[in-house]
C-alpha cells in the first residue's frame, strides 16, 4: 500500500492515472512497435487489442503445461496469448493495480475462454514490486473496518500481515515462469531491488523470467525522473541497459540471456537511447555442492569461459563439476555448450562428499568417466 514517491513526484499516482487513461482510449506514446503471431490475436476482443501498451512479445518463449505470472498485464493481451501458447493445461495469473485495465481484461476473459474452448486465465489486483498482498482482499476488509484511530491502525496492520502469511496474492515458489511486457520500469527507483526479489521468490526452481522493458543507453539523470509524463511513459523509470542484466544476477538469477535487443532506439531524449531488451533469467542456483564425479567438457567456440559462479572451463578439457553445477549446466540455456562425462559408478548424491567450487580441476578420462548417452563413446573407447 505504500505510494511510491520519487523526490515530489508520485510515481504510482502519475502511473496510475496515465494507465487508466489508457484503458479508456488508445495512447499510441505508451507503445513500441511488436509484431505479435497473429493466429492468437484473432480471439482477443478489439478493445483489448487497441489498448496493449508493451515493447516486446515475452509469450513467445513459453511452452504447454506452464504457469504463468504476467506481471503488469493490463488489458489482458500477452495474458491472453499466453493462455493458448500453454495451453488447456497451463494456467495464466495476471497482476495490475490499475482498476480500469483489470476491469478491460476481466470483461474480455468469457469471450476468449469461449473462443479458445478453455478458461486458464484469471486477473488479480496487487504492485507487482509486493507480489504478496492482494490489494482487493485488502480493500474488502477495510470497507468493513475504516481506520479512525491508532488502535484501528494497529488492526489493518495485523490484517496485512495475516493476509501475507494466510493469502498471498502469488504463493512463494508457485510458478514456471513470470513475464512482463514494458511494465518494470514504471516502478519507482528505490523499489526496483524489491521487484526483482520478489519475481525471484514466486518462482520455482528451475522456472524463468522472460522480460520484454525498455532500457536506457545511460543512466536518467534526475530532471529527467522528476518529469511524471516521461516516467509514465516508460522513459524515466528505465534501467540503464548494463543495470538491468546486473538486477537480474543481484537478484539470484543464472543464465541471464540478453535474448533480443532492438538496433534502432524506440525514443531520444536529452541525447540518451530508450530501446526494447528482452531478457531471459533463470532460477535454481540453492544447494549444497557435492562431487557426485562428474565432469563437463566445454564444446566452444570461445577457447575459455568463466560462468555465473566463477567456474572456468577451457575448450575441450574436462573439467570437475559439483553435481549441482552438473544439472545446472546440461539444462537450457547451457546444454548445447557442453558435453556431459558421467563417472562409471553413480555417485549417490546424498552421501557424496563436499566439493569446493574455488578453482577449475581437470577429470581426465583414464578416471573412469564415461559419455552420458550412446552417442558420447559410452562404451568407453574414447
Amino acid at each position: 500500500m505504500d505510494v511510491q514517491v520519487l523526490g515530489n513526484l508520485d510515481v504510482e499516482g502519475a502511473v496510475k492515472q496515465r494507465y487508466s487513461a489508457g484503458a479508456q482510449a488508445r495512447e499510441d506514446a505508451l507503445c513500441c512497435p511488436v509484431s505479435y503471431n497473429t493466429a492468437f490475436l484473432k480471439v482477443i476482443p478489439q478493445e483489448v487489442l487497441d489498448r496493449d501498451y508493451g515493447c516486446g512479445d515475452p509469450s513467445r518463449y513459453l511452452e504447454a503445461g506452464e504457469t504463468v505470472l504476467d506481471l503488469g498485464s493490463g488489458g489482458g493481451k500477452i495474458a491472453f496469448i499466453a493462455s493458448q501458447i500453454v495451453g488447456a493445461s497451463g494456467r495464466i495469473i495476471g497482476v495490475d493495480m490499475t482498476d480500469d485495465m483489470l476491469a478491460l481484461a476481466r470483461g474480455a476473459q468469457g469471450e476468449v475462454a469461449e473462443g479458445v474452448g478453455f478458461a486458464n486465465v484469471e486477473f488479480r489486483k496487487g504492485h507487482i514490486q509486493d507480489l504478496g498482498l492482494d490489494l482487493e482482499r485488502v480493500e474488502e476488509w477495510l470497507s468493513g473496518h475504516p481506520i479512525q484511530d491508532l488502535q484501528t491502525l494497529e488492526q489493518f496492520q495485523d490484517e496485512v500481515r495475516r493476509l501475507r502469511q494466510e493469502h498471498p496474492l502469488i504463493p512463494s515458489e508457485s510458478v514456471d515462469v513470470v513475464v512482463s511486457n514494458c511494465v518494470l520500469n514504471l516502478v519507482g527507483q528505490d523499489e526496483k531491488a524489491k521487484l526483482f526479489s520478489e519475481i525471484y521468490r514466486v518462482l520455482r526452481q528451475g522456472g524463468r523470467a522472460v522480460i520484454s522493458d525498455i532500457v536506457s543507453s545511460r543512466d536518467v539523470p534526475e530532471a529527467l525522473r522528476q518529469d511524471p509524463d516521461l516516467w509514465s511513459g516508460c522513459i524515466s523509470g528505465a534501467f540503464e541497459e548494463e543495470a538491468f542484466l546486473a538486477a537480474f544476477e543481484q537478484a539470484g538469477f543464472h543464465g541471464i540471456v540478453l535474448e533480443k535487443r532492438d538496433a534502432a532506439p524506440w525514443r531520444e531524449v536529452d541525447g540518451i537511447e530508450f530501446r526494447s531488451v528482452t531478457v531471459i533469467a533463470y532460477k535454481g542456483k540453492e544447494g549444497p555442492c557435492r562431487d557426485e564425479g562428474q565432469a563437463l567438457i566445454y564444446l566452444g567456440p570461445f577457447k575459455q569461459i568463466l560462468d555465473d559462479d566463477g567456474h572456468q572451463f577451457e575448450r575441450g578439457v574436462p573439467t570437475a563439476v559439483c553435481g549441482k553445477t552438473f544439472r545446472l549446466l546440461t539444462q537450457a540455456p547451457y546444454k548445447e555448450a557442453f558435453h556431459r562425462l558421467e563417472p562409471a559408478q553413480k555417485v549417490d548424491p546424498e552421501t557424496a562428499p563436499p566439493f569446493s567450487c574455488g578453482g577449475a580441476v581437470t577429470r581426465r578420462i583414464s578416471e573412469g568417466l564415461v559419455g552420458s548417452s550412446p552417442d558420447d563413446c559410452a562404451t568407453g573407447c574414447c
